[in-house]
């Protein structure tokens, strides 16, 4: 009997390719096989996402797209944008069901009992206090990529005005700690040696939890127990970053030397209106110490631009702020309306054409940050991951650094003459050329 087959199109973040991995990992243990390239799927999945207008729209045209592509497949629509806005999905013909958030996980084993039909399952809201409780899978995640990623918490109790993904995800909720320890160790006994700590609200690991626990001590139990070689955080808040996990990030200790922070404002009005819980002197002093503890530690920032009430004058000082931290890249987005979130309401509202100008401009001072990061990184010796995918066109292998770098390696073999080998290895490696728009071409040192 021939395997049924399935095709996964995951949008938006980290989180959302994690669940993705793991509906297909599940689907693979239930007898499915995925559908091969230019092949027609019998089951087709879209894990939607709603950060911003765009990624919504992005997930209805993708949906459309596949009904095209596979016209008599089972089309399954989940993620956050069919959970904050399902009747849009229910206009679009060839969707066969909508599955809420808290029952995405259940799919694989849905899908090996019968084929499914409209609202078969009961599409609910996302849980808000005692109720909320963290989804996720048994068995460790293992995905496609280097690098492997864990979901260790869900949910956000934030409620930043512009957003809209507490309202898709609920409270926040966290992986039970053994649970976090059982998979980390599961992924270090496949390979795997770096393995990124991921979540909505990744800093507020464990306050749900009883007893009581911290992003800070569970990276501190990895780091006695050095269950992985290298343990990154995907983001996290600045409020949240302890002098404790900034030491962490120390070389000898496990947690990579990058911290990716939401600034979004650099203007103590703005933030307030965003609901961001600290002034733009606690984020500047948070900035500074990370950087006189690592002084080549990498600083990634998300900004937006445009939010209402942001005068030229509010702009000016989120630039001049930025300009004088000592942060690596940038994340700039011009701000997204969301209906059901409170800056929907919020006026004066910012021209789009201006919006995107700021934007525009944060960019530009953003590959400046990028440029003076990687000039004072040249000729350092640095730790990198070496990619499973090369570069296709020149065959070189590529790495990421801990600090998160991207070095292209040329002609680099192991002992026995073999450059597959070195694939997922951690190795010391230097750069010395930078070219083509800051492509990082090195090689790898004793």
């Amino acid at each position: 009997m021939k395997k049924k087959t399935f095709y996964i199109e995951s949008l938006g973040c980290k989180v959302n390719q994690y669940e993705s991995d793991g509906i297909a990992a599940q689907l693979e243990a239930q007898g499915f096989s995925r559908a091969g390239q230019g092949r027609t799927a019998d089951i087709c999945i879209v894990n939607t996402c709603a950060v911003t207008a765009r990624a919504g729209m992005q997930s209805r045209q993708e949906t459309r797209k596949l009904i095209r592509e596979h016209p008599d497949a089972t089309v399954i629509v989940t993620g956050c944008h069919a959970q904050t806005d399902p009747e849009q999905f229910k206009k679009i013909s060839g969707v066969n069901l909508i599955v809420c958030h808290q029952d995405k996980n259940l799919i694989p084993a849905y899908l090996a009992r019968k084929a499914p039909e409209k609202d078969l399952f009961e599409f609910r809201k996302p849980e808000y206090g005692k109720k909320a409780c963290f989804v996720g899978f048994d068995q460790p995640v293992y995905g496609t990529m280097t690098r492997a990623y864990l979901k260790i918490q869900d949910g956000c109790n934030q409620f930043c005005t512009y957003c809209i993904i507490p309202y898709a995800r609920g409270a926040s909720v966290s992986m039970p700690f053994e649970q976090v320890m059982a998979h980390i160790s599961g992924l270090n006994g496949q390979g795997f040696k770096e393995i990124i700590l991921t979540g909505i609200h990744t800093g507020l690991y464990g306050l749900d939890l009883k007893p009581e626990t911290s992003l800070t001590q569970l990276v501190k139990t990895l780091d006695d127990k050095k269950t992985v070689d290298q343990i990154r955080i995907s983001s996290i808040e600045p409020n949240e970053i302890t002098d404790d996990l900034i030491n962490m990030a120390r070389p000898g200790h496990i947690l990579c030397d990058h911290f990716h922070i939401p600034l979004q404002a650099g203007d103590d009005g703005v933030l307030s209106r965003m609901k961001r819980p600290y002034s733009v002197e606690q984020f500047s002093e948070v900035i500074h110490k990370i950087h006189e503890i690592l002084p080549h530690a990498g600083i990634g920032l998300d900004l937006i631009m445009g939010f209402p009430g942001e005068t030229d004058k509010a702009f000016e000082n989120t630039y001049k702020l930025v300009a004088a931290l000592p942060v690596s890249y940038l994340h700039v987005f011009p701000y997204s309306p969301r209906k059901g979130t409170p800056a929907w309401h919020f006026t004066p509202k910012v021209p789009s054409n201006t919006a995107k100008k700021r934007a525009a401009l944060m960019r530009e001072l953003g590959e400046q940050k990028r440029s003076d990061f990687i000039k004072s990184n040249q000729g350092r010796i640095l730790k990198g991951l070496i990619q499973n995918q090369g570069d296709r066109q020149t065959g070189m292998l590529k790495a990421v650094t801990t600090n998160y770098l991207t070095v292209f390696i040329k002609n680099e073999k192991d002992t026995h003459g073999n450059p597959d080998s070195l694939k997922g290895q951690i190795v010391n490696l230097k750069y010395d050329q930078c070219s083509n728009g800051n492509c990082l071409v090195g090689r790898i040192v004793s």
